[in-house]
């Protein structure tokens, strides 16, 4: 596997636990809830280690669009889902936007080092 692969894996794992994290930290009441706490820090410091490794050979800018892109994404889904937060017309529109971002970035950064 060539390491613009392992790169772009590395940064998608980085934004689905990017996802996680976000929902143990709602789940945390404000970090008054000690077990969502503890995997919310975990999860984050795992997160930020991957996505370290990824702006190792990705363009920052690139790296970290797709990290936040992800995590945007599958955050508002969670929260429709566990929380049932209000997932509208125009939220799709928008999340199906950052979804073509995102995918849109890795068709344009193949081989571009950083």
């Amino acid at each position: 596997m060539k390491q613009d692969q392992r790169a772009w894996i590395w940064l998608v794992l980085a934004g689905l636990l990017e996802i996680v994290w976000a929902t143990t930290m709602k789940l945390s009441n404000g970090f008054t809830v000690l077990g969502p706490t503890v995997i919310t820090i975990v999860l984050l410091i795992v997160s930020f280690g991957l996505l370290a490794l990824a702006f190792r050979v990705l363009p920052a800018g690139t790296g970290y669009a797709v990290f936040t892109g992800i995590g945007a994404v599958g955050t508002v889904i969670v929260g429709a889902v566990l929380f049932n937060e209000a997932l509208t017309g125009m939220k799709l529109v928008f999340i199906i936007t950052l979804l073509i971002g995102v995918i849109g970035l890795k068709q344009v950064t193949g081989g571009e080092a950083a």
